[in-house]
């Protein structure tokens, strides 16, 4: 999305400014009291529309060899994806009505597996643990009941050291379906830059940002979005399992417009 910045002395001729540059279909999406004036940020209509499709997707089918849709979250550490997980796993917006089956490839931090399996056993949730990509077909034979099998990785970047190669390479041999990156939304520019580079390579096919309410307000959550540049299904704001899920397009394009809890319609604007 295309966000352009206005300055001027105050409100007024800032808007001149935008109208100047955007025309009739301008959208201030954010004003500014600075010091030595008004900034305005402001998009188009049309920039706004492309945005919002952009991050809308059809959930992927499964592969037609096997049941099950296979969902990976991948991401750094402290982005929140365990406890995204078990909420997908439980909450009715996401996967709350089908069999689920968690998968964890993080054998790497201390209390990871903890983590996970407490939410296992608390949802009657069937889970396995995979150490290597040898053990890939067994995970899945134990799990070939479940219609949905979530997969959580550990927060490390792929290429930190050879240590790395067993989980990514386990998390190819699962071909995952969706690989979902988790960040939280709290993450400066440059970091998220940082982050899209280091898990490009596992093909990150949507984005999922987290930590929505640690954030003093969500003006930046939308440019955070917009320079990821992928679909965004649904978007966590708080610690509660399940709770804490929202859908991504409609609580992604309310922050962009500066009106939290507005849903988007194409009507809106008509």
């Amino acid at each position: 999305m295309r966000v352009e910045r206005f300055h001027a002395p105050d409100a007024s001729r800032a808007l001149r400014l935008v109208r100047a540059a955007l025309g009739d279909e301008a959208l201030v999406l954010q004003t500014l009291s600075l010091e030595d004036g008004v900034e305005i940020l402001a998009t188009t209509l049309e920039d706004m529309d492309r945005f919002s499709a952009s991050l809308r997707s059809p959930p992927v089918r499964s592969r037609r060899d096997r049941r099950a849709r296979i969902i990976a979250l991948v991401g750094p550490t402290g982005s929140g994806k365990t406890t995204t997980l078990a909420k997908l796993a439980l909450d009715d917006a996401a996967f709350g009505g089908s069999r689920v089956g968690l998968i964890t490839l993080d054998t790497y931090k201390i209390g990871a597996f903890d983590q996970v399996q407490t939410y296992a056993d608390l949802a009657g949730l069937p889970l396995d643990v995979i150490y290597e990509p040898s053990e890939v077909p067994a995970a899945l034979r134990a799990l070939r009941r479940c219609d949905v099998i979530l997969v959580d990785t550990p927060g490390r970047p792929p290429h930190a050291s050879a240590t790395e190669t067993a989980w990514r390479e386990a998390l190819v041999a699962l071909q995952p379906d969706e690989v979902h990156l988790v960040l939280p939304a709290s993450l400066r520019e440059g970091v998220v830059d940082g982050f899209v580079r280091h898990y490009a390579s596992l093909d990150p096919t949507h984005l999922l940002l987290t930590k929505l309410d640690e954030v003093p307000s969500e003006d930046g959550v939308a440019e955070i979005a917009a320079r990821v540049s992928l679909p965004a299904r649904w978007v966590a704001d708080g610690q509660a399992v399940p709770d804490d899920l929202d859908h991504a397009p409609e609580r992604l394009v309310a922050a962009a417009i500066g009106h939290p809890g507005y849903r988007w319609s194409e009507e809106a604007y008509a």
